[in-house]
C-alpha cells in the first residue's frame, strides 16, 4: 500500500507524455502476458478436467479482472463511490462488446454458434441475476451492517454457488447443444514436448506469476488513465465507465482474441462471461472499502444507467447463445451486431450527457 501511494505521488508529477508512455508500456505487458495466460489456461483446462468454459470463467475471468478490482477498491477507499461502481459495471459492458469484436475476427462462423456450451448459457443467466441485485439495493431503504449493505454479502454467495452449480452442470448436463459442422467441440489438445514435461503445479505457478504481472500492468494503466482524465476534470461516472473500465478490461480483449486465434472458442466466450460475473464481486469489495455507508446509495444515476445497459447486453448475448444463428463465413451474428449498437449508443449518450 505504501509503495502504491509513492508510485501515485510520482505519477502526479509526470507530464501527459510521460503518462501516455507508461500506459503504452503497460499495455504491451498486458498483450504478451495475456497471450501466454490464454495458452496456459487452455492447457490447465485439459489437465484438470475443468473444461474451457469453466477455466475461462475461473482462471481467465479472475486473473484478467485483477487490475479492475484494484481500481474499484482503491477508489472506494478514497471515497469515490461513483468511480468505484462505474468501473465495475462499465467493465462488464466493455468486455461484452469485446466478445462481439472477437466474433468479427472469427471468420469461419458465428462465434456464439460455434462455441455452444451449456456452462456459458448458465453463467450468462447468473450474471443477469447478479446485475439485478444492485438495482434492488438502490430501491431498498439504506441499511448497512458495519457500513456494508446486505446485498454485498449476497453477491459472493450467489457467485460461489453458481461456480459449484456450473461444475455439476458440466459433469451431468440435462441437455446438450445440437452439434453442427460449425460447432467447435471442447476436446483436450495434444501438448507439445516442452509443455508435456512441465507439471500441473509448474503451469499454475507460471500462471500465477503472469497474473501478478497482469495486475501490475493493469494498475499502471488504470492510474495513468485516471490521472490523464482527472486533469481534464471529467465526471467520475464518465471516467469510470469509459476510461478506467475500458483500459482495465484490455486483458479480457487480449485473452479473448488469443483464445479465438487458438481455436479455444469455449475459453474465449467463457473468459468474457466468467470475467463479467467475477466483476460483480468488485461491488462487494468496493462496498467494504467504502466507509461512508452504502456504496449503492452513493452511486449516481449514470452508474445505474450502465447497470441497465450491461443487463441488456448480457440478455442479447444470452439470446445469441441459445438461438445459435448460423451466420455464414465472414459474417457476425445478430447478437454481436446488436451488442455493438447498444454499447455504441450507450457510450454516445454518456459522453453527451456528461455525468449522466
Amino acid at each position: 500500500m505504501i509503495l502504491c501511494e509513492r508510485l501515485s505521488s510520482v505519477l502526479d508529477q509526470w507530464s501527459i507524455f510521460g503518462l501516455l508512455a507508461a500506459f503504452l508500456v503497460a499495455a504491451i505487458m498486458v498483450l504478451f502476458s495475456g497471450l501466454r495466460m490464454t495458452d496456459l489456461a487452455d492447457k490447465l483446462a485439459d489437465r484438470t478436467g475443468l473444461g474451457e468454459a469453466i477455466a475461462g470463467a475461473v482462471l481467465l475471468g479472475a486473473a484478467t479482472s485483477l487490475s479492475g478490482t484494484i481500481v474499484s477498491i482503491t477508489s472506494a477507499h478514497d471515497g469515490l463511490a461513483s468511480l468505484a461502481y462505474s468501473n465495475s459495471i462499465g467493465g462488464i459492458a466493455a468486455q461484452t462488446a469485446f466478445l462481439a469484436i472477437a466474433d468479427i475476427t472469427y471468420r469461419k462462423a458465428n462465434l456464439e454458434h460455434a462455441a455452444a456450451e451449456l456452462a456459458n448459457v448458465f453463467q450468462s443467466i447468473v450474471l443477469i441475476i447478479l446485475l439485478t441485485l444492485p438495482l434492488l439495493a438502490i430501491n431498498m431503504k439504506e441499511f448497512t451492517v458495519l457500513a456494508i449493505h446486505p446485498v454485498s454479502f449476497v453477491i459472493p454467495v450467489v457467485y460461489v454457488a453458481a461456480l459449484v452449480s456450473t461444475r455439476s452442470l458440466r459433469e451431468n448436463p440435462m441437455w446438450r447443444p445440437v452439434s453442427t459442422r460449425d460447432s467447435r467441440t471442447d476436446t483436450p489438445d495434444q501438448e507439445d514436448a516442452e509443455t508435456g514435461q512441465k507439471s500441473t503445479l509448474r503451469l499454475f505457478m507460471e500462471f500465477g506469476f503472469l497474473m501478478v504481472v497482469m495486475g501490475l500492468a493493469g494498475w499502471v494503466i488504470a492510474k495513468t488513465a485516471a490521472e490523464v482524465t482527472g486533469r481534464l476534470e471529467l465526471p467520475e461516472t464518465l471516467v469510470g465507465a469509459l476510461a478506467t473500465a475500458v483500459v482495465t478490461s484490455l486483458p479480457e480483449l487480449v485473452t479473448t482474441l488469443a483464445a479465438v486465434r487458438r481455436g479455444a472458442l469455449q475459453l474465449a466466450v467463457g473468459g468474457i462471461i466468467g470475467g463479467n460475473t467475477f466483476d460483480t464481486l468488485f461491488l462487494s469489495a468496493a462496498d467494504v472499502a467504502y466507509r461512508d455507508g452504502s456504496l449503492y446509495h452513493a452511486a449516481s444515476t449514470g452508474d445505474y444507467f450502465w447497470t441497465a445497459t450491461s443487463i441488456l447486453m448480457t440478455g442479447i448475448l444470452l439470446a445469441g447463445l441459445v438461438l445459435r444463428q448460423r451466420a455464414g463465413p465472414g459474417r457476425i451474428g445478430f447478437e454481436s451486431a446488436m451488442i455493438l449498437v447498444v454499447y455504441g449508443g450507450a457510450v454516445a449518450l454518456q459522453a453527451t450527457s456528461g455525468s449522466g
